[in-house]
């Protein structure tokens, strides 16, 4: 029997419907099975991957630089400090009509529009995301920047008026005293790394660490946790100068600089017990808060860095020498004779006769001719051991960077008339603080302290450290320290240090007057000197030693004596009383000596050149190469003669 066409037909919509049914179940059957591998696929193949990527959108990494450290004078006065400022910065992605955005950058920061819009359109094409367009801009220039720039519509006062511009904070360097000691704490530049002085020297201890915050936030984006990473913290610095008496040295120094006509002048003054820098200056200076406008003459610290014949004031050495040998006492007599010494073909002349003369007056009148017997006596290797004693040839080991060791060179390369010349301050380079140093070890009764301008430094939660210091070494006796002072005493006394007399105080010191040694001629100039002044007070227990150096002084009298010696009286009249030091009544003034010429350079051979240690000579005279023994036996035979011109001299007295 037949189905009917009725029964068929809803047969076959059955079967369509169960066709339908099975191709969709079978779709959705593909679908779970391939979200099932997708799944397992990335559970299993890039678990790490959406951890980590889970974890990104739960944290982020927050950067904050701390200010630098802050550098401090001996009463806590901050001589340089960090500040925070803002850096505006383009995104040139973000910008589209740049030219509009560069005529609102320019006219808020009188910049130049058409510059403006070409850096944000190179940046532009190059995919860059951030342009700088005005750094380091202090609390009111942001708020001018951004009265400029700001939406009113949007009501964000942190966010620039055009699309594209923002803020990122920062930090500026900042000088509150200006030009003060300006060499010695020296700059950063933009990038806050130390550049010069302290900044430089002590610039890992300083730099501002950067500080990582690692932030976890819940699914409302609020933090929950934080975890910081940093570097160590920025540390402080406290140094051992005294604004106080910083700004009287710096100011005295000018004014003697101007009046001296000179083409610079530096000064130390230094605590010969604590080896403590309480002042160190240059001039002419600069002002570190406006780098661009100094020169690189002006920012170098001549006081640690330059190298200078020291001329007459070195014969501190030379005497020291011979007080520690035992080869004369000050009241001992020397014979100057007629102004003129011969040694090893060179003849050593100076301006005015002396006669016979004590040790101590020969040192009171600068005379050339004494020290030059002196020095023979002494004998080469024992100058040369006392001068090494004393420092010179070596660094200091001052805290700041690019000291130099001077120019000492090895008894072996001396010259037939190298010791004479040497024992008037010539043939030697010295720096200012080696000078200093010298000083201070007689004031210190023969013991060497090393100089040093740190006096602390300190981090937040840590106990202050004090600086690693060189041992103290005994270079000369007390005997002959304070044989020295009494000498020196008499140089301001009588001698050619008068304008050093101070008010109420007994200064000792010694005058120094050189010509300048020429690189390219590779002689001394005659028409320039090096003009400078070393003395201590109270002489007979110095609390200070001030050292002032002229460099060039020109016009009428250009002297040691004349032009920095009354630049010391400034100096130690303002601040011995600043340091407490009592009065005595005005020194007595023997006039025996006063009289005396001025000292003046000698015709003496040159500081050698680093480059050359054989210096040439000053004059243009032929002279004979003198083999070193033959000179020694005409040192001794000297020596003998000096010994009987001495008792003949006592016995007539």
């Amino acid at each position: 029997m037949k189905k009917s066409p009725k029964k068929r037909k809803k047969i076959d919509s059955r079967q369509v419907a169960y066709a339908r049914f099975m191709f969709i179940a079978a779709i959705i059957g593909f679908w779970f099975v391939g979200i099932g591998l997708r799944l397992v696929h990335l559970q299993v193949s890039q678990h790490d991957w959406l951890r980590e990527k889970a974890i990104d959108q739960r944290q982020d990494t927050k950067k904050t630089k701390l200010l630098r450290g802050t550098i401090f004078d001996r009463d806590e006065r901050p001589l340089a400090m960090s500040i925070k400022v803002a850096t505006l910065y383009a995104d040139p992605t973000e910008i589209d009509d740049i030219d509009h955005a560069a005529k609102l950058a320019a006219k808020a920061l009188k910049l130049d529009a058409r510059t403006v819009a070409k850096d944000l359109r190179e940046a532009k094409e190059a995919k860059k995301r951030y342009v700088p367009i005005a750094k380091k801009l202090e609390a009111d220039q942001v708020q001018a920047v951004n009265k400029a720039l700001f939406d009113p519509e949007t009501k964000k006062a942190d966010e620039p008026r055009s699309p594209g511009f923002h803020w990122v904070d920062d930090q500026k360097r900042t000088y509150p005293y200006q030009a003060l000691a300006a060499q010695v704490i020296g700059f950063s530049n933009v990038d806050d790394e130390g550049q010069a002085g302290i900044e430089q020297s002590q610039d890992e201890l300083l730099h501002g660490a950067i500080i990582k915050k690692l932030q976890e936030r819940d699914r409302l984006g609020r933090v929950y946790g934080e975890t910081v990473f940093e570097r160590e913290r920025p540390g402080d610095v406290v140094l051992t100068l005294s604004t106080s008496i910083q700004f009287k040295t710096e100011r005295a120094l000018e004014a003697g600089v101007k009046a001296a006509n000179a083409r610079s002048g530096m000064a130390v003054v230094m605590d010969p017990k604590t080896g403590e820098i309480l002042a160190m200056a240059n001039y002419p200076t600069f002002d570190p808060n406006s780098i661009r406008d100094a020169s690189p003459a002006n920012i170098k610290n001549n006081v640690v860095q330059s190298a200078y014949s020291p001329g007459s004031v070195f014969k501190l050495i030379t005497y020291g020498s011979g007080l520690e040998k035992n080869l004369f006492t000050p009241s001992d007599m020397i014979d100057a004779g007629n102004g003129t010494i011969e040694v090893a073909n060179h003849t050593f002349r100076e301006s005015h006769h002396v006669g016979t003369v004590t040790y101590a007056e020969a040192l009171a009148v600068s005379s050339n001719v004494c020290a030059i017997k002196t020095g023979l006596r002494v004998g080469k290797e024992d100058f040369y051991s006392t001068l090494k004693k004393m420092g010179f040839g070596s660094k200091t080991g001052i805290d700041l960077p690019a000291e130099t060791a001077g120019i000492v060179r090895r008894p072996e390369k001396w010259n037939g008339d190298s010791l004479a010349s040497m024992s008037i301050g010539y043939e030697i380079g010295v720096t200012a603080l080696q000078m200093t140093s010298a000083f201070a070890t007689i004031a210190n009764d023969g013991i060497r302290v090393q100089p040093h301008v740190i006096k602390q430094i300190r981090r937040d939660g840590d106990p202050p450290i004090s600086p690693q210091l060189a041992d103290n070494t005994r270079v000369v006796s007390e005997e002959t320290a304070r044989g020295l002072r009494q000498m020196l005493k008499q140089v301001v006394l009588t001698g050619t240090g008068k304008r050093a007399q101070l008010d109420g105080y007994n200064a000792a010191g010694k005058t120094g007057t050189a010509w300048k040694f020429n690189p390219e001629t590779k002689r001394v100039d005659s028409s320039k000197y090096i003009s400078s002044f070393i003395g201590m007070a109270p002489a007979d227990d110095p609390r200070i030693v001030i050292a002032v150096v002229m460099d060039e002084p020109k016009g009428g009298a250009r002297d040691g004596g004349m032009v920095s010696a009354p630049v010391f009286k400034n100096i130690a009249e303002q601040i011995l009383p600043e340091l407490g030091v009592q009065k005595n009544g005005t020194p007595a003034k023997d006039t025996t000596l006063a009289e005396i010429v001025p000292e003046t350079p000698t015709d003496s051979a040159p500081m050698p050149s680093p480059e050359k240690e054989t210096p040439s000579p000053a004059d243009t005279r032929p002279r004979k190469a003198v083999p070193v023994v033959k000179k020694e036996v005409a040192d001794d035979r000297t020596a003998k003669n000096e010994k009987k011109k001495t008792e003949t001299s006592k016995k007539k007295t």
